[in-house]
């Protein structure tokens, strides 16, 4: 069989996405989705019928005193590819950025898992897994950078140490 990789993140918002203080943030938006659709090893990326991946609700349970939670959500060929995209380029610029429109979070924010290739993975199916993490920490159901699994292993791997973000 074969397996794409599945990533969810999740982030709590420091205001409305309508505020001043979250412009740069919108703004980067369409460019980076941009960049991660054209990025090598990608596949598919939740979105709405019009390509608005804000608008899409999930994650209510995890709001806190945050003005709201977004998602993100997609689908690569690899950990490698994914990894590539997210610590690399205008994609980390923003990433470096993510204190200024974000709440810290110190449970985990970003899940990654397998699915079967042609798989789109709705957003219960997202929240399963980051909860799943939280809970049990990296297993083959549920895992991140750090700690990785082949699809359908049970054997981790160790992430490569550039696939870390230090902002």
């Amino acid at each position: 069989m074969a397996y794409e990789l599945a990533q969810v993140n999740v982030g709590r918002l420091v205001a409305p996405l309508t505020s001043p203080q979250l412009k740069d943030f919108v703004d980067a938006l369409d460019p980076i989705n941009a960049l991660a659709d054209a990025a090598p090893g990608f596949v598919w990326r939740m979105q709405t019928e019009d390509g608005n991946a804000t608008a899409i609700r999930a994650f209510e349970w995890d709001t806190g005193t945050s003005a709201g939670v977004i998602v993100n959500m997609s689908t690569w060929r690899s950990v490698e590819d994914l990894a590539a995209y997210v610590y690399s380029g205008e994609h980390r610029a923003v990433l470096k950025r993510r204190r200024e429109w974000f709440e810290r979070m110190p449970e985990a924010f970003t899940a990654l898992w397998w699915v079967p290739e042609g798989h789109r993975p709705g957003t219960a199916e997202a929240e399963d897994r980051i909860r799943h993490l939280r809970a049990h920490g990296p297993t083959p159901y549920a895992f991140t950078f750090r700690e990785t699994f082949p699809p359908g292993g049970a054997v981790p791997e160790p992430g490569q140490a550039d696939w870390f973000c230090k902002a």
